[in-house]
């Protein structure tokens, strides 16, 4: 399609840019609350989970090698922590918003954004609304823009975007989800990230998603490698059950291309992130060479104006959002208004916390939720206590979680 063409489509859609969802019903009321402080918290859970050693050889906690864009350099390539910033040192955040009636929200936010917090958007808020999330997002985002319109900036917008959304919750006594649509399906399908798959498969998942520990740097001896994991993780799940591969940005589109065909046999549900997120036109020429397995993508993609760029370019039949690092919920619901126009998913990275779980209950195209589980090792106790905090089910589909009931996003933390 031709960029004018899907232009005046998109345009006929939406309307103006920022007016793609439907207005929320509490959007004309003024909640006689005062923003009245802003400030960076560590909060502590209310019930944590008890401590214990994992086993041996658990896969999560090992150190194992993923492949990566730095793969290709041989003293980074063993493990991400040898390129990540060091431990502390540039961490995501959590960002509590008081006001001046005492309710107070609490807000995620992705790595290195928690300063822009302090020290730009603060004074944006104090004094402000906090009903006014549309008009708050919109002064952040247009007050920023002139020095970082995706990444760390984002990251910031999208703590504060989500402790609002708290305080509205709590306001109006409301878990989140029912302010955004309130239920769209009885509970959430989840499937469970990582390589030990064994203990994933006993607690009843039946939706993997593996992570590739191998990328062109490894030549065939790694092609081999990964058909291999995802033939065994086949005959572990049988052929009802549904695996994806987490590539992480590591491959190519010729590599893509000839794991796709080795992988054929085993019938990944999708491929995601094989490229650098920036590769659109790379993306869709996979998309239209790699049937019928889907590509995903979106993990490391930012507000409704980078996802217009996978539309465009027909990069991905899948989406995966971050609503930690691409905007927060409001930014979240307006991609998936986007992406519900041409009736393509929208499966959040990260998709299972305790704030996630609001957007996908309420949006009739995110199927699934993204879940991560304690490392094998640990007694029953810890599981079980896992599962309650998580809202965990069993059924058909394996795993389901539900959306905590308590007002806001239903953070189990201590004030």
């Amino acid at each position: 399609m031709k960029r004018r063409s899907f232009l005046g489509l998109a345009t006929a859609a939406f309307g103006l840019p920022g007016t793609m969802c439907p207005p929320l019903a509490f959007a004309d009321e003024k909640s006689r609350l005062k923003i009245t402080s802003v400030r960076l918290v560590n909060p502590r859970p209310k019930h944590p989970l008890p401590a214990f050693t994992p086993s041996k050889d658990a896969w999560s906690t090992n150190g194992v090698e993923v492949a990566s864009p730095m793969s290709m350099y041989p003293e980074y390539k063993a493990m991400r922590s040898l390129f990540m910033p060091d431990n502390g040192k540039m961490p995501g955040f959590y960002v509590e918003i008081g006001t001046d009636k005492g309710i107070k929200g609490i807000g995620q936010g992705g790595i290195g954004g928690g300063p822009l917090v302090e020290q730009h958007f603060t004074k944006l808020l104090l004094g402000k609304d906090p009903f006014d999330i549309e008009r708050i997002w919109d002064t952040l985002w247009r007050s920023s823009m002139y020095y970082d319109r995706a990444g760390i900036g984002m990251h910031a917008i999208s703590g504060i975007d989500l402790a609002l959304w708290d305080i509205v919750g709590k306001a109006l006594n409301t878990p989140v989800y029912r302010l955004i649509g309130g239920e769209t399906k009885a509970r959430i399908p989840a499937y469970c990230t990582g390589n030990d798959i064994d203990q994933h498969l006993e607690f009843g998942f039946k939706r993997l998603k593996l992570a590739m520990a191998h990328g062109p740097a490894d030549g065939r001896e790694g092609m081999r490698k990964n058909v291999e994991l995802v033939k065994s993780t086949r005959a572990k799940i049988g052929e009802d059950g549904d695996i994806m591969l987490d590539c992480w940005m590591a491959w190519t589109e010729q590599y893509t291309i000839e794991m796709a065909a080795m992988l054929a046999p085993y019938r990944p549900y999708w491929m995601e992130e094989v490229l650098q997120p920036h590769d659109y036109e790379g993306f869709g020429r996979l998309r239209e060479a790699v049937k019928p397995i889907r590509i995903a993508t979106g993990e490391h993609e930012y507000t409704r104006y980078g996802f217009r760029q996978l539309l465009e370019h027909r990069s991905a039949g899948l989406w995966q959002p971050d609503m930690h690092w691409c905007g927060g919920l409001t930014e979240l619901r307006r991609i998936a208004a986007l992406a519900a126009t041409w009736d393509i998913p929208v499966i959040p990275h990260v998709g299972g916390t305790r704030d996630g779980v609001h957007f996908t209950m309420a949006t009739t195209n995110a199927p699934w939720a993204e879940m991560f589980m304690p490392p094998p090792g640990a007694p029953k106790s810890v599981y079980d206590q896992w599962s309650e905090l998580n809202s965990v089910s069993r059924g058909p589909e394996g795993i389901y979680v539900r959306p905590p009931e308590d007002p806001g996003l239903g953070w189990d933390f201590e004030e």
